[in-house]
């Protein structure tokens, strides 16, 4: 087990007292293998271990009402998952190529994890980087290097697929399509690596690529049009595959500079997703070949070169329809913290000012053990005060409208009367009409205002394998500003529409409490 993790969470919530938040919110945490940053903690757990571990990360984070995870299944051409294409991945039994003993399937069980916990699973590839660390990597006798050594480039300590070549962009294309055919993911995630960063006074070695594939045109638009022809493949392969599964690019946080760019935002970073990486977030966008982006806004606010505010707003005004997310730089505040990063209100003061933001979305932390390490107790007060409702992921209206049918409520029923642990048995039943959507998540809403009843979700309960419907509420988290207390329930199906709240009934206040009418 990882050690110095902490998580506090209320058991007992005053429901009046707590602030506003949003009902639709993502909510996740970046979950780390390269070099064991996250999970497992090192190279060559047992496998019980490596589980529990997982498990120990996912119930920490529900704590946190999180409601989604977003693990690095392919750090370096290898797999945390068995591949037809690719090696098992070191960072599991510290060789590559070895499978887990006694053997197992890494990804399905994280999969599964967090559907049982209502997170979705976003899977993180890293496209294009092939080997770590060109001297202490394990490199399997079958790996992708060793049999096609023509596809790669080193540059400084590391080797890369050459992008420039097509059968390289059709290659990650099918080792996406693979996992979105084999696995229940509910998204494909690429971060910020597509061309390395620039080593000062090296060169990508790339020339004898562009000279074949170049046709005339200059070699940074060519490098762009690279990475621009290998999204949209994957667009098209996760269309034709899985329609309803989310393609999402978490890139640098800067497109580019307005010094470049009258377009750009002002700021002023040494290298840019534009200039230097040669990916064009915004044309993605604009083209809808992804369906979210989470910028990596890991500056504080007030910068001097990149700004955390003048970022938000200016990602909020360039998502051309899409969900934005902002990556928090949780680890600045671990990793030899600057004065900006040990101010407590640094993380609350971002979170208040993304959800001013109509464009933004949510949320993503990096890392997962980072956020866990609770710095200057930002993940007690996610769990206390700006995640102490769960929130709803948001749904995506271009990718699915259609809601689920609404639950039947049947009754309600009081347990422990009169003890410190009195509790509601909320029950109900799926729809008896025939249902079209897969329902992943029926929500439960408690209200004393008849009119705001739906607007903040209280419990939700996964709805995989479910034939009853049952939720439990202690009596001390019923509202108590009111002499009616509401009760509905709601379905969720995977594209995250929501169903029209179920039929209504009721809790009435007595001068001896809580009182269920007849029903």
């Amino acid at each position: 087990m990882k050690k110095g993790l902490v998580f506090i969470c209320s058991l007992f919530i005053f429901l009046e007292t707590i602030p506003a938040q949003p009902k639709y919110e993502f909510r996740a945490a970046w979950i780390a293998t390269v070099v064991n940053i996250d999970w497992p903690s090192k190279k060559g757990l047992d496998v019980a271990t490596q589980k529990a571990e997982y498990i120990f990360l996912l119930d920490s984070l529900q704590q946190l009402h999180m409601n989604a995870v977003v693990v690095q299944v392919r750090t370096a051409a290898d797999a945390f998952f068995p591949s037809p294409y690719e090696p098992w991945s070191e960072y599991l039994n510290g060789i590559q190529g070895q499978a887990p003993v006694p053997y197992y399937d890494p990804l399905q069980f994280m999969i599964e994890e967090s559907h049982k916990r209502n997170m979705e699973f976003h899977a993180w590839l890293n496209p294009y980087r092939a080997v770590f660390d060109n001297s202490t990597s394990s490199i399997s006798p079958t790996h992708i290097t060793r049999t096609h050594k023509e596809w790669f480039l080193t540059y400084g300590t590391k080797k890369y697929f050459n992008p420039g070549l097509p059968e390289v962009q059709q290659y990650v294309t099918n080792i996406v399509k693979d996992i979105i055919t084999r696995y229940d993911v509910d998204a494909i995630h690429m971060d910020d690596y597509f061309y390395p960063y620039r080593i000062a006074g090296k060169e990508f070695p790339d020339a004898a690529s562009y000279k074949k594939y170049g046709k005339g045109l200059p070699k940074e638009a060519w490098r762009r049009s690279n990475c621009d022809s290998i999204i949209k493949m994957i667009h098209v392969a996760v269309l034709q595959t899985k329609p309803f599964i989310k393609f999402g690019i978490s890139p640098f946080g800067v497109w580019r500079n307005i010094s470049k760019d009258k377009d750009g935002s002002n700021t002023q970073a040494g290298q840019t997703n534009y200039d230097d990486l040669y990916a064009d977030i915004l044309l993605w966008l604009q083209q809808g070949w992804i369906d979210y982006v989470a910028p990596q806004l890991y500056w504080e606010i007030g910068h001097h070169l990149c700004d955390y505010n003048i970022l938000l707003n200016w990602w909020g005004n360039h998502s051309y329809g899409k969900q934005v997310y902002i990556g928090h730089g949780i680890y600045r505040a671990v990793e030899r913290p600057t004065l900006a990063w040990r101010n407590p209100n640094e993380l609350p003061n971002q979170i208040k000012n993304l959800r001013n933001n109509p464009n933004v979305q949510g949320s993503i932390y990096y890392s997962c053990t980072n956020l866990l390490h609770n710095p200057n107790g930002w993940a007690d007060s996610l769990a206390q005060n700006y995640y102490q409702y769960p929130a709803l992921v948001p749904p995506m209206d271009y990718i699915d409208v259609t809601a689920p049918l609404s639950p039947n409520l049947q009754h309600i029923k009081e347990e422990n009367k009169k003890q410190a642990d009195a509790a509601y048995i909320i029950k109900a039943k799926p729809n008896d009409s025939v249902e079209t959507e897969e329902v992943k998540t029926y929500v439960l809403y408690l209200s004393n205002n008849f009119k705001t009843l739906g607007n903040q979700p209280i419990k939700l309960l996964a709805a995989k394998g479910l034939t009853d419907i049952q939720f439990t509420i202690p009596a001390t988290q019923i509202p108590n500003n009111g002499g009616t207390c509401y009760i509905a329930i709601t379905a969720v199906d995977r594209e995250n529409n929501e169903s029209p709240l179920s039929n209504v009934q009721q809790l009435i206040k007595t001068n001896k409490g809580w009182v269920i009418p007849k029903q």
